[in-house]
C-alpha cells in the first residue's frame, strides 16, 4: 500500500496511458487507472501503482501540483478503504 497513489485534479483528457507517461518520467509504473463514468468519461481522478516506496515518495514530491495537460494535480498517498460498510 505504501507505493499507490492517489492522483486527482486530473484533465478530461487523460486516459491510462497517459497517466502511465507522466508518472514513468519519476520511476517504474506497476499500473495506472483513470477513473471513468459509466459512459465512459473521466472523472477527474485516478490510482497509480510504483514499482517501491521510495518511488513513490519521489512521484509525490516531484509531481504534486505539478501542471499536466493544463491541469495542476493532486498526488498523494492512497489511503486504505475503510472496512466498515456505510450503511446497515
Amino acid at each position: 500500500m505504501e507505493n499507490k497513489l492517489f492522483v486527482a485534479s486530473l484533465s478530461f483528457k487523460i486516459r491510462d496511458a497517459e497517466l502511465v507517461e507522466i508518472f514513468a518520467a519519476v520511476g517504474n509504473v506497476l499500473s495506472a487507472k483513470v477513473i471513468l463514468d459509466r459512459d465512459g468519461r473521466s472523472k477527474g481522478f485516478g490510482f497509480v501503482e510504483m514499482a517501491s516506496k521510495e518511488e513513490a515518495d519521489q512521484a509525490i514530491i516531484k509531481l504534486n501540483g505539478s501542471n499536466q495537460y493544463g491541469r495542476d494535480i493532486v498526488v498523494n498517498k492512497q489511503k486504505p478503504k475503510d472496512a466498515t460498510p456505510r450503511y446497515n
